[in-house]
């Protein structure tokens, strides 16, 4: 009996927890009640990884969630679970632009000893917290022939007693700051705060700001620059940041021209938003024809 060849190492390897949402639209009667169906598979690094794959990559995640998880939406990901109790949770109330967030559970920690040897050389590594769920140092843990993308989300992120979300300093911003190739994040992350946004656009070397259907600003050798995002009917805006940042990384690893990098990444993101949960990932072909926009 022949034993299946062991898979590849992966080229994308996304750091972070999983989740499952909870999401009700409250000002769409279509999916009025949302909330009342089974949770959807979600997370930054579920979003990224399948947009990766969707771009020619090997993804892979390495994360914590309880053994319950369904995880089939993930194939063609390759997957390391270090166990937990529990399952990263959250509860999104989404109003139009406007999204309300509760944290109701969350997986354990994820730390450098948790991540394959093998994984370790993955050319472009994204450390992609959604609760604060990597330790502060593990950006400065890779090999400088790594690309080291940085969505701090999770890292910017507190919640009271009951669980509800609200923006929070980045206390442990430097360490990955200074490690990042590219820093990916959203002006919601911030609270619309833009005294923090050119504080880390000048602390790191590439800094992309998403606006939402805005698109985004880029941050780079002391240029600042606004892309343009395609109009696109808006179904779901979860995820849309998150396919923005692998596409993003991708682009730029390949290219290295952020600008060609931003537009590329809104084509993608712009797709995302028309189409609910993790549907919203772009296919092969809708990426190739992104890429054929971007190029002409």
């Amino acid at each position: 009996m022949t034993s299946a060849a062991p898979a590849p190492p992966p080229d994308y390897l996304a750091l972070g927890h999983l989740s499952l949402d909870h999401t009700l639209h409250l000002s769409s009667s279509s999916v009025a009640g949302a909330a009342d169906a089974p949770p959807a598979l979600g997370g930054t690094a579920a979003y990224a990884t399948l947009t990766a794959g969707a771009l020619g990559r090997r993804p892979a995640i390495v994360t914590s969630a309880a053994a319950d998880v369904d995880l089939s939406p993930l194939a063609g990901v390759q997957l390391h679970v270090i166990p937990s109790a529990q399952s990263t949770t959250f509860h999104n109330e989404i109003d139009g632009a406007r999204r309300l967030q509760t944290l109701r559970a969350c997986a354990g920690g994820i730390v450098e000893g948790s991540i394959p040897s093998a994984w370790k050389t993955a050319s472009i590594i994204h450390l992609a917290p959604i609760a604060g769920e990597l330790a502060p140092g593990l950006a400065s843990g890779f090999g400088r022939e790594c690309f080291i993308g940085v969505t701090p989300q999770g890292w910017m992120r507190q919640w009271d007693a009951e669980g509800r979300i609200r923006p929070a300093p980045w206390d442990s911003a430097q360490e990955a700051l200074d490690a990042a190739d590219a820093v990916v994040m959203s002006l919601e992350d911030l609270g619309g705060d833009e005294a923090t946004v050119e504080a880390i656009a000048a602390a790191t070397r590439l800094l992309a700001l998403t606006e939402g259907p805005a698109g985004a600003r880029v941050y780079w050798n002391g240029d600042v620059r606004r892309i343009p995002a395609p109009p696109a009917p808006q179904v779901d805006p979860t995820g849309a940041g998150d396919v923005f940042a692998a596409a993003f990384f991708i682009r730029l690893y390949d290219t290295r021209d952020p600008w060609e990098a931003a537009r590329f990444a809104n084509q993608l993101a712009s797709i995302s938003v028309t189409r609910p949960g993790l549907r919203g990932v772009p296919t092969p072909e809708e990426a190739l024809q992104a890429s054929m926009v971007v190029i002409r």
